[in-house]
């Protein structure tokens, strides 16, 4: 586990700049992808090629063969998977940490006035450096769960075409050089195939969190507009109620 360490320490930051959703797929990755690879995967996929049996002492046919229905192997493809849909995330990361470091350097020059005489006010975050998603920070965010959907579907449907979602226990190979149509059968397909099925369900929960999560942010994204639609119209109405107030009240009564 030693080596997700500072992957783990990464997406940790990011918790604290995410919304409900994107905390609770914090969760998912954490717990049932990286704990459960880095703990489990290893003891389960670890004899994959050094336990296949072939029906053949010919020299290289048992790593051609293994070669041709594993072209990489379940662990490398998940740990894959993993950096891949963690990386939009951890590009948002860095932008929120730039925004964090731009908008404390305005606050220590929160004297300092720019050439049209107003204070520059930090936009995103407060003095405790908590962020406000929203903006183009929203608009960065929404980006990187788009790729993070994107990239899951291409993981799940790569899965599917590499190997497929159940082990079969038995390998069928004919490449050279196997003197003729060679049988391999895989150790423990059974206990495979679980945690095959596990991960993939794991994959399927994190994809509809992040579609969750698209469609609401797009509707807080929308509520907030029509918020300030609104706001603006009674500002307008109120206004234009005020001046007509007042134009009544300057106006002189007409003289016979």
């Amino acid at each position: 586990m030693g080596e997700w360490g500072f992957l783990s320490s990464l997406l940790d930051k990011v918790q604290s700049h995410s919304t409900v959703i994107g905390k609770v797929w914090l969760i998912v990755l954490f717990i049932f992808r990286i704990m459960i690879l880095g703990a489990g995967a290893e003891k389960v996929w670890g004899d994959e090629q050094s336990n296949m049996v072939c029906n053949t002492k010919q020299p290289g046919c048992k790593n051609v063969c293994y070669d041709q229905a594993f072209p990489i192997s379940h662990i490398r493809f998940w740990v894959l998977q993993i950096i891949f849909v963690s990386t939009p995330t951890l590009i948002y990361l860095g932008h929120v940490l730039h925004i964090i470091h731009k908008e404390n350097k305005m606050r220590e020059q929160t004297l300092t006035y720019s050439k049209t005489g107003i204070v520059k006010v930090p936009k995103y975050s407060d003095d405790k450096g908590h962020v406000k998603i929203k903006g183009d920070l929203l608009g960065n965010y929404m980006t990187s769960i788009f790729f993070r959907i994107l990239l899951e579907v291409a993981f799940i449907v790569g899965q599917y075409y590499l190997y497929g979602f159940i082990m079969d226990p038995r390998v069928v190979c004919t490449r050279a050089p196997c003197p003729f149509t060679v049988e391999c059968y895989m150790s423990r397909p059974t206990e495979k195939t679980i945690f095959i099925i596990f991960m993939l369900v794991v994959s399927i929960i994190s994809l509809v969190l992040n579609v969750a999560e698209i469609f609401y942010l797009g509707c807080t994204r929308s509520i907030r507009q029509r918020s300030k639609t609104h706001k603006a119209s009674i500002a307008i109405h109120t206004r234009l109620n005020g001046d007509t107030l007042m134009i009544i009240s300057h106006s002189k009564p007409t003289k016979y």
